[in-house]
């Protein structure tokens, strides 16, 4: 896992690498500044005219030294340099006078207009950097607003001026097309809120301490390949079909039988050994159709779910995909959450009947999984100011239930009742299609089956998940993706993982 450390521990990181590698600040400065440059080369023609604004601390000081190594590179560049309240560091005053005589450098004291910036294909954002304590005033405030006036590409140094990596952010921010991060991602990327400042965002590895890192505390964590790859298990030789666990999948009704197929072809294809659907007797032939590898159990009523098999023995069971939140199904669910005791997988319409049935909640399992996008998590949970308060509450919610709670959207947000928060690193808006939550809950409950913890299951599935939509988006295109996609590419996503 990648970690995700706080404002105030990347600043000791820094200095713990400064006194322990040891290298002087400068030169850990000029790596970061080649760090950039390496990406800036590949994404950057060299025929575009360069704007580079920096302020007076170390952002700046990054500023001056990616100018001139860029008009190294044969760059046309341009420096301005805000005169703002900020005092000159000390990095800074050593890379402006290393800076080249060849480089114009003009100083911003005033009112800055949008004109001044107007020749430049390309504006590098190096004025305030992370260390933000309020949001961007006077000067600082009228050139964010100017660079975000142009119709210039816009490339922010470690963080766009104005926005704060550990709380909510107001005032004038850059809005930056890319962000280009040293060492490890911000909290504030991950954010909705933030997305039109951050832009896309791109890790560059500056040889931080990774003694530091690896010590360093912290709730938040980015999943990675990498990280997967430890996670998921290789199958033994000698296994066999009981190995793998044996799961009962609660869905469907009448009119969306779609959502019990999609969820059982997910967990038919997430690994587990065997696999009952219960489902109306309306949608018995439809599931016998479409998932001959699984076995149908049928329910009294024939257009929605009102009881569940008498023996719940089962590995684990996933509910809620299409199942209607009629009366008699309240009931049903209820009866299944007194007695089933294991982990199991809680989505769609289940968490929709929590919700308006919140004396419900004490009954879920410990350990359990809730998949709810955010405005099912908002009616479970409450309401909230903002993407950090949100972060708060996803929190509180999940110790409060002692269970998993994948907050669904992009960076998928998977609560553990520890406290701590994973953030998946897979997945592309193509995915923000019907029947995209039901696979979900397949590929969950499948692993659960398994034998997985409740967190490694939602880890893994989550990350599967994503990836699947990523490789079927990279074959048929993000805009014509469909939920039934998202499955058929899950074989190759599980094989990627283990090759990872």
């Amino acid at each position: 896992m990648l970690k995700i450390l706080s404002t105030r521990q990347v600043k000791e990181l820094d200095q713990f690498t400064i006194e322990h590698e040891p290298i002087a600040p400068i030169d850990l400065m000029e790596r970061a500044c080649h760090a950039f440059i390496h990406w800036f080369v590949q994404h950057v023609r060299l025929e575009k005219k360069i704007g580079i604004i920096c302020g007076t601390g170390n952002n700046g000081g990054d500023g001056l030294g990616i100018a001139r190594l860029l008009n190294d590179k044969g760059y046309s560049v341009k420096v301005w340099i805000v005169r703002g309240e900020m005092a000159d560091t000390e990095s800074f005053k050593t890379n402006l006078k290393r800076l080249p005589e060849k480089i114009t450098v003009v100083e911003i004291s005033k009112f800055a207009k949008q004109e001044l910036f107007k020749e430049c294909n390309v504006l590098v954002d190096a004025i305030l950097g992370s260390g933000l304590s309020r949001p961007a005033q006077g000067i600082y405030s009228q050139v964010i607003s100017s660079i975000n006036q142009t119709d210039a590409q816009r490339i922010a140094i470690d963080i766009p001026s104005g926005l704060f990596a550990d709380t909510h952010s107001e005032g004038e921010i850059v809005q930056a097309d890319h962000t280009i991060s040293f060492q490890l991602p911000k909290l504030s990327f991950l954010f909705a809120e933030n997305q039109k400042y951050v832009g896309d965002w791109h890790l560059t590895d500056i040889g931080l301490s990774k003694e530091f890192i690896r010590n360093a505390p912290t709730q938040n964590f980015l999943v990675t390949a990498k990280s997967v790859k430890k996670i998921i298990k290789p199958r033994e030789k000698f296994s066999h079909k009981g190995t793998y666990g044996h799961a009962l999948l609660i869905s469907g009704s009448f009119g969306k039988m779609g959502a019990c197929v999609l969820a059982a072809k997910a967990a038919l294809r997430s690994g587990l050994g065997l696999l009952t659907i219960h489902v109306p007797s309306s949608g018995y032939s439809i599931i016998q159709a479409s998932a001959p590898e699984a076995m149908a159990s049928v329910d009294a009523e024939e257009n929605y779910f009102s009881c569940a098999p008498g023996n719940l023995n089962y590995s684990t069971i996933g509910i809620g995909p299409g199942i209607g939140k009629g009366s008699e199904t309240v009931i049903a669910f209820a009866k299944v959450l007194k007695q089933f005791k294991r982990p199991m997988v809680i989505d769609a319409d289940a968490l929709n009947i929590l919700s308006e049935n919140k004396e419900l909640i004490e009954l879920i399992p410990e350990g359990s999984i809730l998949t709810p996008h955010p405005k099912e998590f908002e009616r479970l949970a409450g309401t909230w100011t903002d993407d950090f308060n949100r972060l708060e509450l996803l929190r509180s919610f999940s110790s409060k239930i002692k269970s998993i709670v994948v907050l669904k959207g992009a960076y998928s947000a998977i609560a553990n009742p520890d406290g701590k928060v994973y953030f998946n690193s897979t997945g592309n808006p193509g995915m923000a299609t019907g029947g995209s939550g039901d696979v979900l809950t397949g590929i969950l409950t499948g692993l659960l089956s398994q034998g997985y913890s409740s967190i490694d299951a939602a880890i893994l599935g989550v990350y599967a998940h994503g990836l699947s939509g990523d490789l079927a988006a990279a074959d048929l295109g993000m805009d014509s993706l469909i939920a039934g996609d998202v499955v058929e590419f899950l074989p190759y996503a599980f094989k990627k993982m283990h090759s990872a």
